[in-house]
C-alpha cells in the first residue's frame, strides 16, 4: 500500500514510478477521490459542530418556554445531511482504498528500466557449467529412467502439474530441505518456524496477493487460502504489531508446501517439475529497520547463494527490471541455476526488498526507545531455496552417461552417506 500523504506531496514522481512499471498516471484520480473523502469529512465535522450548537439552543429555548420547533427542524435537516455525507465519505474511501490496493510498489531508483525479463541485468555468475561427453538429459528424462519420478500416476490422482517421487528422490527432496534449514538456522541466524499453510484474506492481502492475484491462488470452501509461499504467514507474524527497534531485524525461515494455480501458464513448462501446482520451498523472511533494509537485502541474497555454493551448482544473479518485478517488490534479485538439460539458467530464488509496501498493508510498525511515534518496518523475502528446482538442478548437473546421478558432497550425510543414485539393475 502506498503512503497517500507522499502521493499528495509528490504526484509527478509517483506517476513516474508507475510509468516505469508500464502503468498509466494515477495520482490525479487518487487525489480526486482523496479530495472527495476529505471534503465529506470536513462537511461532517462542520455539521456536527452546528448540530451540537443548535441542540444547546433547543435546551435553552425550552427552559425559557420559547418555541423550539424551528431549531428542532434544523437538527433534523442536519441529521439527514450528515447521513448523506457519511455515505459519500464511505463511497470515496472505499474507491480510494480499492484503487490503492491494486497498485504495485514503485521500483527503487537503482532498478533498471525495462518492460520485461529482457531488460534484466546480470550482476555476477558463480561456478562453471559442467561439460558432458554425452547429450545432457532433462530432469524428467533422468527421473523417469531411474524409475523414481512418476508423472502418470500423479496425473491419475490429481491431474496435470503434479508428480510422485519415490525412494531416493523422495528422500532427496526431504534431505535438501533439512540441509537448507540447518544452514540458515545454524550459520545465518534465521529462526525456524512451522507456520499454517491455510490463511485468511487479511494475511494474503497483507503481502499483496489480494485482491489483484486471487486467480493465482487456491481457495478452500470455508474462505481460507492455500499459501503460494511461506512469505505470507511468515511476514504476517509482524502484522498489527508495534515492535521495539532493538528487536529488528527479525529473520524467519520455514519449509512448507506451496500451492499455485499457475493461471496464465498454459503451454509453459508443461513437462517435468519446473512449474507445478504443489511444490515445497524453504523461505526466508526479514522484518528490518528501514535504514538497513538495503543491507539486509544483500545479506539475504548471499544466504540463498550459499546453498547453491555448498551444493556445487553453477548459478548467476540478475537484478530484475522495473517491468519484471513482482507486485510488492521494490527491488528484486533473481538467482538462476544452470540446467544442462535445458542449456539455460532458470530461476531458483527471488529475493525482494518490499520497503514499507507490505508493512502499510498489514500495519507492521516499530518504535524507537524513548519516542512516542512509530514507523513502518521494511519487509524482505526470498527463496532459500525452492526444493523441487534444487532437486532438478542436482539431477541435471550430476547426471552421468550411464543414467546415474552423482550427489553433491554436502547432501550425502542427509542421504545416509550414498554418493550416487543409480537405476536398479
Amino acid at each position: 500500500m502506498h503512503d497517500l500523504k507522499w502521493i499528495r506531496d509528490n504526484p509527478a514522481p509517483f506517476d513516474s514510478g508507475l510509468a516505469r512499471r508500464g502503468l498509466p498516471p494515477t495520482a490525479a484520480d487518487l487525489l480526486r477521490l482523496d479530495g472527495e473523502r476529505r471534503a465529506a469529512q470536513t462537511g461532517l465535522q462542520e455539521l456536527q459542530t452546528r448540530r451540537n450548537d443548535v441542540s444547546r439552543q433547543i435546551g435553552a429555548a425550552k427552559a425559557r418556554g420559547e418555541d423550539a420547533g424551528p431549531l428542532m427542524a434544523e437538527v433534523a435537516r442536519a441529521k439527514d445531511a450528515m447521513q448523506n455525507l457519511e455515505a459519500r465519505e464511505r463511497a470515496a474511501a472505499a474507491a480510494l482504498d480499492g484503487a490503492l490496493a491494486g497498485l504495485p510498489n514503485l521500483p527503487a531508483a537503482d532498478v533498471p528500466d525495462g518492460a520485461d525479463a529482457g531488460a534484466n541485468v546480470e550482476l555476477r555468475a558463480h561456478g562453471r557449467p559442467p561439460a558432458f561427453d554425452f547429450a545432457a538429459r532433462q530432469h524428467f528424462e533422468i527421473g523417469e529412467a531411474l524409475g523414481l519420478m512418476d508423472f502418470e500416476s500423479a496425473a491419475k490422482i490429481s491431474g496435470a502439474r503434479f508428480v510422485v517421487l519415490k525412494r531416493e528422490l523422495a528422500r532427496l527432496e526431504r534431505a535438501l530441505a533439512a540441509f537448507m534449514l540447518d544452514l540458515h538456522t545454524s550459520e545465518f541466524g534465521y529462526t525456524e518456524v512451522l507456520p499454517p499453510v491455510l490463511v485468511r484474506d487479511e494475511a494474503v492481502f497483507g503481502t499483496g496477493s489480494l485482491p489483484k492475484f486471487a486467480d493465482d491462488l487456491f481457495r478452500t470452501t470455508d474462505g481460507r487460502w492455500l499459501i503460494p509461499t511461506a512469505e505470507v504467514p511468515l511476514t504476517n507474524l509482524a502484522a498489527d504489531r508495534i515492535l521495539d527497534e532493538a528487536e529488528l531485524p527479525l529473520r524467519f525461515t520455514a519449509h512448507t508446501p506451496c500451492f499455485r494455480s499457475e493461471a496464465g501458464a498454459a503451454g509453459k513448462d508443461t513437462r517435468g517439475m519446473i512449474r507445478q501446482h504443489q511444490f515445497s520451498k524453504v523461505e526466508l523472511v526479514s522484518i528490518a529497520h528501514p535504514d538497513r533494509s538495503a543491507e539486509e537485502h544483500e545479506r539475504m541474497t548471499s544466504c540463498a547463494e550459499a546453498v547453491l555454493q555448498r551444493l556445487g551448482l553453477p548459478y548467476r544473479v540478475v537484478v530484475l527490471s522495473a517491468g519484471d518485478m513482482g507486485f510488492a517488490a521494490q527491488k528484486t534479485y533473481d538467482i538462476e541455476v544452470w540446467l544442462p538439460g535445458q542449456g539455460a539458467y532458470r530461476e531458483i530464488s527471488s529475493c525482494s526488498n518490499c520497503g514499507d509496501f507490505q508493512a502499510r498493508r498489514m500495519q507492521a510498525r516499530f518504535r524507537k526507545a524513548g519516542e512516542k511515534g512509530t514507523r513502518f518496518v521494511h519487509t524482505l523475502n526470498g527463496s532459500g531455496l525452492a526444493i523441487g528446482r534444487t532437486l532438478i538442478a542436482v539431477l541435471e548437473n550430476g547426471q552421468r552417461a550411464d543414467g546415474s546421478v552423482v550427489l553433491p558432497e554436502a547432501i550425502r550425510p542427509y542421504m545416509g552417506g550414498i554418493e550416487a543414485i543409480a537405476a536398479d539393475v
